[in-house]
């Protein structure tokens, strides 16, 4: 089966070389950009069009954590976006609620500190998600790792909202 792993030659690992993904992303664009098919048959246009689109959609799951490690659970079968999947810890829910009072008050009063410390905060809690996601991948705890990704979309979500206002 080929999947995105495979497509740039890489170990179906959460633990990659983002340096060898960018390096062989680069080659393979390159190799298959469509301006380089611009004397080729419809054919091969159309075939370097799709191979382009599939390389930019493989590159941008592999490149981000969240949705390489939703890629890696889905390949074994588990669907960490499902709609059955809504259950989270107690303490995760009350975090997220305070700081979305804490992103609220920020931008009713429109401060810039309190927006930039919680980014800090939002960004400090990403990185301890993410050792926690290479720590659930590399003891195989896949649902563990699931639970991960969804509190990890939520504070991707948190992240693009302070970083709106």
């Amino acid at each position: 089966m080929n999947t995105h792993f495979s497509l740039f030659r890489l170990p179906e690992t959460f633990e990659l070389d983002n340096q060898i993904l960018e390096q062989r992303y680069r080659t393979l664009a390159a190799q298959f950009h469509p301006d380089k098919f611009a004397a080729a048959s419809g054919f091969e246009q159309k075939q370097a069009v799709m191979m382009t689109a599939t390389l930019n959609e493989a590159h941008r799951v592999l490149r981000d954590v969240i949705e390489r490690a939703a890629y890696l659970l889905k390949l074994n079968n588990i669907d960490a976006d499902s709609p059955e999947h809504t259950h989270f810890e107690p303490e995760f829910l009350m975090q997220q609620m305070a700081w979305r009072e804490t992103l609220m008050d920020a931008k009713l009063e429109n401060n810039a500190a309190a927006l930039t410390e919680l980014a800090q905060t939002i960004n400090q809690a990403q990185t301890e998600l993410h050792r926690n996601l290479q720590v659930a991948f590399s003891e195989n705890h896949l649902e563990k790792a699931a639970e991960l990704v969804r509190q990890g979309r939520f504070l991707q979500k948190l992240q693009q909202e302070i970083h709106a206002v």
